[in-house]
């Protein structure tokens, strides 16, 4: 007599609104299995009865041939009585117990959609809001767990007789897709134009849209985290005008492009950066202008205005249906085939996401509005990504990639840390899981610290994390260390500080699965973070594990001249850099011509005076001052702009193999053999006693002036610049080997996204013998410093494994309680061999 069993399967993952009950049900019936399978806060939860040899196969094979948006992380089974069930099915969602299913991303419009929109004979031909279970918005629309459509935004819209036949058949594509809609019971668009913004009766939304790019038109486009602003890239005074009424300064645009053809048309791109554009993710991928544009190809040719003076175009193909109407399908009027596609927000501000605000606050900027009444529950920005040694280097993690957790090496407590206040991104964890929240901006405006306490609260209600430990930066101003303090304090949590570069290569260290066991060689450079002895620090090379660091060595002070005056006027960093290494303000150096007479006379002062001149051992600083120096970029209008056109300036300069090729080498490749470094282009590195080892620019401040006056080119400058950092960074890291016995070294900070330093770096360290991490998932900049933060409080709480704890004469970090006033320095416990 055949054997019967019953097992109840809970799986756990990214298993909801994915397809994976559908699937579960299929494999089920064809096993010729009773039972059932539903969504619970924890998981997908399945019962099956059959004969045992079937109820293995299906358990045993479960996360073979899951839905391709599915990620299986466990599978727990547990025997059962058998109860003589008849028949499989899906029912009802289970509400009840706390979250512990992952919500999936929102993901790009699939093939087989796509073909339905473009197809007359479809019930969806043209249907803007198309999507199955394989495709389509997730993370923005869900409200809570589990994932069922009363769940999410798509609750307004009841299934018409048609969606919901289809819903409920297994064969269907689009069996239990929540989102699922059609013309007749979907959400619709609109399009508004004039003052005040008004619908346009009569008019297909579409049409009018594109007619309205097609005129010259700014239009403000409502998409899956948030709304865009568009305009024809292609025409300078259209770009131009968006770039004045968005206060844009010269930051580069996002181009919004219809298929990989157009784009490798304009730019430069190898396979991965191919694999990045087309995936399900689709983040804006920055590629390297290809010489010439478009001009040889026949197709469009982004205005100048899009990317001034910078090396990269930043790419994205169509993810959602109503990007590729507003594209045109076969058969369309011409229309605009390359769009600038950039978040629609005034500068410094979050992404607007709601209807009536963005009538109100982008009535100076939009000529129409491409709207739909769908709500966005959850703001997620474009992510962007650059390819380096043929790897992909998150710049900003956001749509598509969140709220997908990252694994941990070591379990944690439930932790929230807040990041910091430029390109925020906070941190949820439990156990062996980190949940990054999308990108949320600069915490400047009231309206981005609101965005960052409501998001928290939705990703908290979505993981089931209730944190009991709070992370914050060391740094007393930063607006997102007075939220944590708030909220420590209205919770009766603990909150521990973290040092800002600390925590950048403890986020390394985590994305790379390290325990902790053993410290390594983090060197950290980025513009700014809090030092512990009160100075901005930012050129730092630091012996560090998860529970403290000590300061092996840094970039030798200079005077910081106005603060973030300095930031936007890199001449005035030149001038403080020269001044600091004794270098006469010559009139034929370009930063003192850049600079006014009035204003030179004033900043000698200033600096003979010390006043306002913070002390800086900043990296992004020295860029600035040396790209101004060069000649290169004098005043920045966008964070990083001075270093990014000077990393532009030295691709493809003599000394590179691929220089025949000038912009078009792959820009994800090695970039080979160091250019000539010049005698004299080196750091003077000195240390006092048992202190940092100091690294002194002023024999390369003097080197860089001398090559000015001989009439070197910048792009030679810029190049032997980069070279003689690269160099700087293998030999600190060569002597903390020697005094440490360490052989991991970590590059990680702001400084890091520029590819042509972080390729030569980890060459050199590599010849070198060494082992180098460098960020993929996480970004090296501020919005990977969450993660960190969260791994040194958990070991502040000896929760994140045995480690031993970091070098001696470091920093644990600073731990305040709720209920205390005063902070506490704490002393590492163990210590490595005496100077």
């Amino acid at each position: 007599m055949e054997i019967l069993q019953r097992r109840r399967v809970t799986v756990r993952g990214v298993v909801q609104g994915v397809g994976f009950r559908p699937y579960v049900y299929t494999r089920a019936t064809a096993l010729g299995l009773a039972g059932h399978v539903t969504n619970t806060p924890e998981g997908v939860i399945a019962e099956v009865e059959g004969p045992a040899a079937a109820v293995r196969e299906f358990c045993d094979r479960l996360a073979d041939g899951a839905p391709p948006l599915a990620l299986v992380e466990a599978v727990h089974q547990t025997e059962l009585p058998t109860a003589g069930t008849l028949g499989f099915r899906i029912v009802a969602s289970r509400g009840e117990g706390a979250a512990r299913t992952l919500v999936s991303p929102d993901t790009a419009t699939c093939a087989d959609c796509l073909r339905e929109l473009a197809d007359p004979a479809d019930r969806r031909y043209r249907h803007p809001f198309i999507t199955c279970t394989h495709c389509g918005p997730r993370f923005t629309i869900v409200t809570s767990l589990p994932y069922d459509r009363e769940h999410t935004t798509m609750a307004g819209f009841p299934m018409c007789p048609d969606c919901a036949r289809e819903y409920a058949d297994p064969a269907d594509r689009r069996f239990h897709a929540q989102p699922v809609a059609c013309p007749a019971c979907g959400p619709r668009l609109r399009f508004l134009t004039g003052r005040p913004p008004r619908e346009q009766d009569g008019a297909d939304p579409v049409t009018a849209a594109r007619a309205l790019l097609a005129a010259g038109g700014i239009l403000a486009v409502k998409g899956l985290g948030g709304y865009h602003l568009a305009c024809d890239a292609t025409r300078s005074g259209v770009v131009a005008e968006l770039r004045r009424r968005k206060g844009r300064g010269d930051k580069p645009f996002a181009l919004m492009a219809p298929d990989p053809a157009a784009v490798e048309a304009l730019a430069v791109a190898g396979p991965e950066e191919r694999r990045l554009l087309t995936g399900p993710a689709r983040p804006v991928v920055l590629l390297r202008r290809r010489t010439g544009g478009a001009a040889g190809s026949g197709g469009p040719e982004a205005a100048p205005e899009v990317a001034p003076r910078c090396p990269d175009l930043g790419f994205m193909l169509p993810y959602t249906p109503v990007h590729h109407l507003l594209l045109g399908l076969p058969g369309d009027p011409p229309g605009p085939r390359l769009l600038v596609m950039t978040s629609a927000n005034l500068s410094g501000e979050p992404i607007v996401t709601d209807d009536a605000e963005a009538l109100e606050l982008l009535a100076g900027i939009a000529d129409g509005w491409l709207a739909h009444d769908r709500p966005i529950h959850v703001p997620c920005d474009d992510s962007v990504v650059r390819v380096c040694d043929g790897e992909p280097l998150v710049v900003r993690r956001s749509r598509g990639y969140a709220p997908l957790p990252l694994p941990l090496p070591l379990p944690v407590p439930p932790v929230l840390a807040t990041g910091g206040d430029l390109k925020n991104v906070f941190c949820l964890g439990r156990d062996r899981r980190a949940w990054l929240s999308a990108h949320l901006g600069d915490l400047d405006s009231l309206a981005a610290r609101t965005a960052l306490a409501r998001t928290g609260r939705q990703l908290e209600s979505l993981t089931g994390v209730e944190p009991r430990l709070l992370a914050a930066d060391l740094h007393p101003g930063y607006r997102s260390t007075r939220w944590a303090e708030q909220r420590a304090a209205a919770d009766g949590r603990e909150l521990v500080r973290v040092q800002h570069h600390h925590a950048h290569i403890a986020s390394a260290m985590a994305e790379h699965g390290l325990d902790g066991g053993s410290p390594v060689i983090g060197v950290a450079f980025d513009g700014t973070g809090y030092g512990t002895d009160g100075a901005v620090w930012g050129g730092e090379v630091l012996v560090a594990d998860y529970r403290g660091h000590r300061r092996f060595a840094h970039l030798a002070y200079v005077p910081l001249p106005g603060g973030d005056t300095a930031v936007r006027r890199p001449y005035r960093m030149a001038l403080a850099h020269l001044w600091a290494a004794g270098i006469d303000w010559s009139p034929d150096l370009p930063c003192t011509a850049a600079c006014p007479p009035e204003e030179l006379t004033l900043l000698r002062r200033q600096l003979e005076r010390n006043l306002n001149c913070a002390p800086t051992s900043s990296m992004g600083r020295l860029f600035d001052a040396v790209s101004s120096l060069a000649g290169v970029c004098h005043l920045a209008g966008y964070e990083a702009q001075a270093a990014i056109e000077l990393e532009s300036a030295a691709v493809g300069t003599p000394g590179d193999p691929d220089r025949d090729r000038g912009r078009d080498r792959d820009p994800g490749r090695d970039p080979g053999p160091d250019p000539d470094p010049a005698p004299g282009y080196r750091f003077g590195l000195r240390r006092d006693g048992e202190g940092p080892w100091t690294a002194d620019p002023a024999p390369l401040l003097a080197a860089v002036v001398a090559d000015v006056r001989a009439g070197t080119p910048p792009a030679v400058v810029a190049a032997r610049f980069h070279s003689a950092v690269a160099r700087l960074v293998t030999d600190l890291s060569a002597a903390a080997r020697d005094r440490y016995g360490l052989d991991t070294v970590a590059l990680t900070g702001g400084v890091f996204a520029n590819t042509l330093l972080s390729a030569t770096c980890a060459r050199l360290l590599r010849e070198a013998g060494f082992t180098v991490l460098r960020h993929r998932q996480v970004p090296p900049n501020d919005g990977g410093l969450a993660l960190g933060q969260l791994m040194v409080a958990a070991a502040r709480e000896g929760a994140a494994g045995a480690a031993p704890a970091s070098p001696g004469a470091g920093t644990r970090g600073t731990r305040v309680h709720s209920r205390n006033t005063h902070s506490e320095e704490e002393p590492c416990a163990w210590r490595y061999p005496a100077e």
